[in-house]
C-alpha cells in the first residue's frame, strides 16, 4: 500500500509540474486576448528565458522538497498538492496571461501558494490531550499525583485547596480511580494545563475540578438521585444460610442484618438445618443506570425451621423507635443477646457448669459459656447498659462487666483489647461493639467467655428467660396491622407459598 501511494505521489508531482510548464507555454507562445503581436511575445519570452528557466526550476525544487517532507511526516499522505480540476491552472494562466510583465513572471498570489504548500506539508501537531486514568498506590497523595504529571508544587497546591471546598484529598485510598485530563506539549514533553479531575468514591457520587469560560479551575460536586427498589427473595437452605441467601441473590450486608434480627432468640449453629427456608424484602439503592449504592432496611425476614415458622415485620412506632415484630405486634428482640459475637458460627468450646479446668486441672465449676472464635472477632453488648468495669481481672485477663438493669448484668473475659471509647461508667447499646476476641489471662486459645449474671447469681447464658422487649399497643398496633396487610397485599405470592393455617409465629 505504501509503495503505491509513493508512485501515486511521484506521478502527481510529475503532472503538476507538467501542467505548471504547459501554463507558461501558453501564456507566452499563444494566441490571446490582449493583442499583443506574437513577434513581441516571442521577443519578450526569449529576453525572459532564462529568469523564466530559474523560476521554473525554484518552483519545481521546492515541489520535490514539500513532497519528500510529506512523505517523511505522513507516509501515507497523497500527493504534496492534490490534484484539482484544473481551475487552479486556468487561473494561473489568465493570471499571467494579463499581467505579463518580466518582474512579475509568477504572480505573487503562485509564490503564496508555494508557501502555503510548504507549511501545509510540514505541520506537526505539537499539543496533544491525554486522558489519564491513575490507580492510587500505597503512599500516594494527591498533590505528588499531580506533580508528577508535570505540574508545578505551587499550582498542585492551589488545585488540592479547591477540591478540598468539595470533596477531603485526604480521604483518597489506595486502589481508588482517579481521571484527569491534561494536555501536553508532545515536542518538548511538557504539561500545558490541566483541565479536569473525576474522582468518584462510590457509586451516583462524583467530586470534578474543571476549567469555566475564564479558564479557572472549579470543583464542584454531582450527586445521582438514587431509586429505592424493593426486592424479595426466598429459598431453601442448603449448607449455610449465609450460602443460601447469597445464592438467591441477596446482598451481604442484608445477608448480616437478617442474621442480626434473628439471632436474639436462634442459634444458628444448632437450630437451622439443611431443608429449612428463608424468606426476605428488603430495600436497595439504585443509580439511575442500576447500579447498587448502598442496600437499606428489611422490611420482613421469615426463618421456617423444620415445622415452626418466624415471621417478622419491621415497624416504626409513634415516638421513631425501629424494632421486628410478629404479626401480633410482639416484639422479637430479647434483652439479652445468647451469643454476642460477629462470629455467629462460634461453636461452644466450653459449657457452662462443673468440668476439669484445662490449665488448673481440676474439676472446678465454669461460671460461663465459651464461644471459640478468630482473635480479633468483634464482641458485642448483649444487651443496653452501663459498663460497670473495663479492665485486667487476673485470670479473667482482659475483662468487662455491663449492668443492663436491675436485674441483669454480663461479664465478658479474655479478650484482646477493648474497643476504642470503653470505659467504666460508659453507656452502651446492644449490638455495640465493645472489644475484640483474644486469649489474655487464663486461657488456651482465642475464644469468649460469656457470664450473664442475674439478681447477683450467675446463670447459664443458654437457659435465661429474659423478658421480650416492648409490645405493641393501641394506635401504633393498628397501624401495624395495617402495613402488614399492605405487605402481605403487594407480596402475595411469596406470603402465599408459605403461609399456613397452623403456623407457628415466635413470641417469645
Amino acid at each position: 500500500m505504501k509503495n503505491f501511494n509513493f508512485y501515486q505521489n511521484l506521478r502527481n508531482l510529475f503532472s503538476h509540474i507538467n501542467n505548471l510548464l504547459s501554463v507558461a507555454k501558453k501564456a507566452f507562445l499563444s494566441n490571446s486576448t490582449d493583442k499583443i503581436p506574437f513577434a513581441e511575445r516571442l521577443n519578450k519570452y526569449a529576453a525572459l528565458k532564462h529568469k523564466s528557466k530559474i523560476m521554473t526550476l525554484v518552483y519545481a525544487t521546492l515541489l520535490v522538497v514539500a513532497f519528500v517532507l510529506s512523505i517523511a511526516n505522513h507516509n501515507n499522505v497523497n500527493a504534496s498538492v492534490a490534484p484539482q480540476n484544473n481551475m487552479d491552472y486556468l487561473l494561473l494562466e489568465n493570471s499571467m496571461g494579463d499581467n505579463l510583465d518580466e518582474n512579475n513572471i509568477y504572480p505573487e498570489e503562485s509564490l503564496e501558494n508555494i508557501r502555503s504548500l510548504f507549511e501545509m506539508v510540514n505541520y506537526k501537531e505539537t499539543t496533544k490531550v491525554i486522558e489519564h486514568e491513575i490507580k492510587l498506590s500505597k503512599g500516594d497523595t494527591f498533590i505528588n499525583i499531580l506533580t508528577n504529571l508535570g505540574m508545578e508544587y505551587k499550582d498542585a497546591y492551589g488545585v488540592y485547596l479547591e477540591l478540598k471546598k468539595v470533596y477531603a484529598p485526604e480521604n483518597l485510598k489506595a486502589g481508588q480511580i482517579i481521571n484527569i485530563t491534561t494536555t501536553v506539549n508532545t515536542e518538548l514533553n511538557q504539561l500545558i494545563s490541566l483541565d479536569n479531575i473525576l474522582i468518584e468514591p462510590k457509586p451516583g457520587q462524583r467530586f470534578i475540578v474543571e476549567r469555566d469560560e475564564n479558564n479557572n479551575l472549579l470543583a464542584r460536586k454531582e450527586k445521582d438521585d438514587l431509586i429505592l427498589e424493593v426486592k424479595s427473595a426466598d429459598g431453601i437452605i442448603d449448607g449455610t444460610l449465609s450460602n443460601s441467601m447469597h445464592k438467591a441473590g441477596v446482598p451481604n450486608k442484608i445477608i448480616a442484618n437478617f442474621i442480626n434480627i434473628f439471632s436474639y432468640s436462634i442459634d444458628f449453629r444448632r437450630d437451622v438445618k439443611k431443608g429449612d427456608k428463608f424468606e426476605i424484602i428488603y430495600e436497595n439503592h439504585l443509580t439511575p443506570n442500576g447500579e447498587l449504592v448502598q442496600t437499606g432496611n428489611i422490611l420482613f425476614a421469615a426463618l421456617t425451621l423444620k415445622k415452626d415458622r418466624i415471621a417478622l415485620h419491621r415497624f416504626k412506632d409513634s415516638s421513631g423507635q425501629v424494632d421486628y415484630y410478629d404479626e401480633k405486634g410482639f416484639a422479637m428482640k430479647k434483652t439479652l443477646h445468647r451469643k454476642p459475637l460477629a462470629f455467629q458460627s462460634a461453636r461452644i468450646s466450653s459449657p457452662f457448669g462443673k468440668r476439669r479446668h484445662p490449665i488448673k486441672k481440676k474439676i472446678i465449676v465454669h461460671w460461663g459459656v465459651d464461644y471459640a472464635a478468630p482473635k480479633g472477632t468483634a464482641i458485642y453488648a448483649a444487651g443496653d447498659g452501663v459498663v460497670q468495669a473495663a479492665k485486667w481481672n487476673g485470670g479473667y485477663g482482659n475483662y468487662i462487666k455491663i449492668r443492663h438493669n436491675s436485674e441483669y448484668s454480663t461479664a465478658y473475659a479474655h479478650m484482646w483489647k477493648f474497643a476504642k471509647g470503653i470505659h467504666p461508667g460508659k453507656r452502651v447499646k446492644q449490638g455495640q461493639v465493645i472489644g475484640y476476641v483474644g486469649s489474655t489471662g487464663l486461657s488456651t486459645g482465642p475464644h469468649l467467655h460469656y457470664e450473664v449474671v442475674k439478681n447477683g447469681r450467675r446463670v447459664n447464658p443458654l437457659r435465661i428467660k429474659a423478658a421480650a422487649g416492648e409490645n405493641l399497643a393501641g394506635k401504633n398496633l393498628r397501624k401495624f396491622k395495617a402495613q402488614v396487610a399492605d405487605l402481605k397485599k403487594t407480596y402475595h405470592s411469596l406470603f402465599a407459598k408459605y403461609e399456613k393455617k397452623n403456623d407457628k409465629l415466635a413470641k417469645k
